[in-house]
């Protein structure tokens, strides 16, 4: 099996590698040796890499991250969480785009005041109510 080195990693996975050097060092990943003074790595890392990034994408800690991988290296992906994340995901991106519609209502509205326009009325009390509710299942 071919090693990549330090710099093959960087590039292939697009990731600096001083982050993959931090990333060894907490356990992330693993080099598996040494060519001279730059790290080795197996090709089956690229694809955690990837995992990695997917995880860091969603929000998930870089330490709950190291927890999705069981003590073979290999992914114990805990499958209800990630469907509790896809959840948030799926809310975050309702909000988004209310918040994104009321921004192109405000900028195209005809009215001479936003305050006089129903819809900007109906759309900014959509995102309140939104709001407090949010704040209320926090208390």
């Amino acid at each position: 099996m071919k090693m990549l080195d330090i710099g093959e990693v960087s590039q292939k996975a697009g990731i600096p590698a001083s982050t993959l050097r931090y990333y060894d060092e907490i356990g992330l990943i693993s080099s598996v040796g040494r060519h001279g003074l730059r790290r080795q790595f197996a090709p089956d890392v690229l694809l955690r890499l990837a995992l990695i990034s997917m995880g860091k994408s969603a929000g998930f800690s870089l330490e709950y991250i190291s927890g999705m991988f069981g003590r073979d290296g290999k992914p114990d992906l805990p499958r209800q969480e990630l469907h509790n994340r896809a959840d948030d995901l799926d809310r975050q991106i309702r909000e988004l785009t209310a918040l994104r519609d009321t921004i192109r209502h405000v900028a195209d509205c005809p009215a001479t005041s936003h305050m006089e326009c129903p819809t900007f009325r109906r759309l900014v009390g959509t995102i309140g109510r939104r709001k407090s509710r949010k704040a209320g299942a926090r208390s």
